[in-house]
């Protein structure tokens, strides 16, 4: 799905608080809406932008006429003891970042605004899937997610939504809900943005000191032993990855998996074609995940 871009854009986004600021400013972008322009892209973010959030944004801008971003730490999406008080919370630098990218308007609405009458009984479940790896070390957050995910859908109505790789299991939830209650939007995903050195950008990389940050290439380094061992078979790829943690004490392994991206489900020896190796760890105290696509041979 491709929509024409606009030729040109505010300075500086339009900030939307209300459920009805958003359904007001977007209704009466719709009714001026021509052949030549048309088309909203939604990138949904928790804020604290980073180079990866903005290349959302960029791949956005060349789907759609109008982007919108929305802003908004989703209390739904953590448990006892996470860290949503601690979460980074930059608007100002973001509304900077966005305004350079020429994002017409952020919807930054309170947790009163998105759920009045406080966390949300009605809830979209993300089934057996949100109860594996991230979701097995966070229960419920993915059905928080997919909640929250599912109301932007509703608020802004957008023609395509954009996300990033770099959050597989997050992507195979969205797509399959996407597809399973029939919502009228296309899901587009952007590669993994990564620093020079192969370490994924992260709103929690700026938890790193300088010692967590060289310890933290252990996850890239084990994605980049499994997708050089691929074509040995699933065994010889697990323990080459795995390998890549040994020198690393200040680093502790959650799992390291590989998925087939069809189901994400773990696939067994005999799996061969695509497939999804994903890695998560604790790195001091900040917990970081990473994937990358291989095929196992």
């Amino acid at each position: 799905m491709t929509f024409s871009s606009r030729p040109s854009a505010p300075a500086t986004p339009v900030v939307l608080t209300t459920v009805a600021e958003v359904r007001s400013a977007l209704a009466a972008g719709r009714a001026g809406d021509s052949a030549s322009d048309a088309g909203i892209a939604l990138v949904p973010t928790m804020g604290a932008l980073h180079d990866g959030h903005l290349s959302l944004v960029r791949r956005a801008r060349e789907l759609a006429g109008t982007v919108v971003v929305s802003i908004f730490v989703n209390p739904l999406q953590f448990g006892a003891g996470e860290d949503l008080d601690a979460y980074p919370r930059t608007l100002d630098a973001d509304l900077a970042a966005l305004a350079a990218e020429g994002v017409e308007y952020v919807f930054a609405p309170t947790a009163r605004e998105m759920y009045p009458s406080g966390p949300s009984e009605t809830r979209v479940t993300a089934g057996h899937i949100g109860t594996l790896l991230e979701g097995a070390t966070r229960p419920g957050h993915f059905d928080g997610m997919l909640t929250v995910v599912a109301k932007l859908f509703n608020i802004v109505r957008p023609d395509v939504a954009v996300f990033g790789q770099k959050d597989a299991q997050q992507v195979f939830l969205v797509r399959r809900m996407v597809d399973e209650l029939n919502l009228p939007l296309a899901i587009e995903v952007v590669p993994t943005v990564r620093e020079s050195d192969g370490l994924a950008l992260s709103s929690r990389n700026r938890f790193l000191d300088a010692g967590a940050r060289r310890a933290a290439l252990a996850l890239s380094g084990a994605l980049q032993a499994a997708d050089a061992a691929a074509s040995d078979g699933l065994v010889e790829l697990l323990a080459e990855a795995t390998a890549n943690f040994g020198d690393h004490d200040d680093v502790t392994l959650d799992y390291l998996v590989v998925v087939d991206p069809a189901s994400f489900l773990p696939v067994d020896e005999h799996f061969r074609g695509p497939a999804i190796a994903l890695v998560a760890a604790r790195v001091g105290a900040t917990r970081l995940i990473d994937n990358t696509p291989i095929t196992l041979g």
